[in-house]
């Protein structure tokens, strides 16, 4: 049975949750990799509708055994809201699997990550001001605190004092903040050690034993690849890996266990914070796009940049991640326009290029170079099959899938669980 690895191919925001979702089903676990609850994803089931940040999307599926993975850094008092308000809401929680390897989001992490974009001013990088940056940054440089350390008050006293060493000096001296009491972190930390004690787990050691088993393994990625630390529009970016390589270190799964990796695209682009955007709109059919499309972030609140389809990222993501599949969402937000234009390469320094430019200045000064698509009007949120879509809307989603370089095998038409139409199964 397949291993496979579903996650943004533009620059977040794509979608994820619907398409995680939909395979929840059919899947006996869905792992969370990376990142934080600096990702959002909304689900849509029936006439519920369900924002969630930290917890894997399949934890909506009755029979999926949801996993936060090693990759993935915490902050335990947004898992304990979360998992209240869905149990408020009747979902069962009680399968979450809970990394002891994953690390904690601490206070002191917010707080500088506040504190140190507001000191950036013009030159702040546009986080979610969550303290995922700077607990990614505690891992890097070993100073970091794990689930496990719950569970060893001495090491966890000592980390963290190891920790506030340095961060007070900055907090005081550079911020002119008071000092963080390390005792009153450590009392705060013990206090969620036992809230959380029955979701922590070998998650490594479970997820290969249901690989030999057979059972159906989805890693979902937050973010999108042009956030990746690594591959993404640095530094406008996220501190982890959302990109295909991510799941096997985030969730502790070699790359042979890997047999499909699905790439989320929209069928326009949008972006939430600072960086290039080479296809944003600034005129009516941008505000058009945020405003049928809903473009709110589901985290941040903030009202999503946005622009049309661009081909040069999808080539991109598929390069980067070795794509197998697209499931292309919100095709029903561009019913109504009579041309939708297309990027199908940039104009820099009047040249035109076709492959997203590694240089960070070439791509800041990149013009998108359109093609025109004929649109069309019908409504195609009742459409179950490919041959039930509009002969543009067709048109449309096959050029796309020529551009992007591997095939839409599903299509949102609508932000309800049963509102998309599936080409090719990701499961066979």
């Amino acid at each position: 049975m397949p291993a496979l690895v579903l996650l943004g191919a533009q620059w977040g925001d794509e979608g994820k949750g619907k398409a995680t979702d939909l395979l929840g089903g059919s899947v006996d676990y869905v792992v969370r990799y990376q990142g934080g609850n600096n990702a959002g994803h909304t689900v849509v089931v029936g006439d519920q509708k369900y924002a969630l940040h930290l917890l894997p999307s399949g934890i909506l599926s009755p029979g999926c055994t949801p996993v936060i993975g090693n990759g993935v850094v915490v902050d335990p008092a947004v898992l304990l809201s979360e998992l209240s308000g869905l149990n408020e809401r009747g979902v069962d929680t009680s399968k979450l699997l809970l990394s002891g390897n994953a690390h904690l989001i601490t206070s002191y992490h917010t707080t500088l990550d506040k504190v140190t974009e507001r000191f950036l001013g013009k030159r702040k990088i546009g986080t979610t001001g969550r303290g995922i940056g700077p607990t990614y940054a505690d891992k890097i440089n070993r100073v970091g605190i794990r689930v496990q350390d719950l569970y060893d008050e001495s090491i966890l006293t000592q980390k963290v004092e190891a920790a506030l060493d340095v961060k007070n000096q900055l907090l005081t001296k550079l911020y002119n903040r008071r000092a963080i009491e390390a005792q009153q972190v450590v009392e705060e930390l013990l206090g969620y050690a036992d809230q959380i004690k029955g979701y922590v787990a070998d998650t490594t050691l479970i997820l290969n034993k249901a690989l030999d088993d057979d059972k159906v393994v989805l890693f979902e990625g937050g973010q999108g690849t042009l956030l990746d630390i690594d591959h993404g529009t640095y530094p406008f970016v996220t501190s982890s890996n959302p990109t295909a390589g991510g799941a096997c270190t985030g969730a502790g799964v070699g790359p042979t266990k890997i047999n499909r990796v699905i790439g989320i695209l929209k069928a326009y682009t949008t972006r939430v914070g600072a960086g290039p955007f080479p296809t944003e709109l600034f005129d009516k059919d941008g505000e058009a796009l945020r405003t049928i499309g809903g473009e709110r972030g589901v985290t941040t609140g903030r009202d999503r940049r946005c622009g049309w389809f661009d081909a040069v990222i999808a080539r991109y993501a598929t390069r980067v991640n070795g794509l197998t599949d697209f499931f292309l969402t919100k095709l029903d937000v561009l019913t109504g326009w009579e041309q939708i234009p297309v990027c199908v390469a940039y104009e820099i320094d009047g040249k035109r290029v076709e492959e997203l430019p590694y240089s960070q200045t070439d791509f800041h000064h990149a013009k998108p170079v359109y093609e025109m698509l004929p649109g069309w009007s019908e409504d195609i949120t009742k459409a179950k099959t490919f041959a039930d879509l509009p002969k543009n809307a067709q048109a449309y989603v096959k050029a796309l899938e020529e551009m992007s370089g591997a095939p839409i095998s599903a299509i949102g038409v609508g932000p309800g669980r049963d509102e998309t139409i599936e080409i090719n199964s990701f499961l066979s």
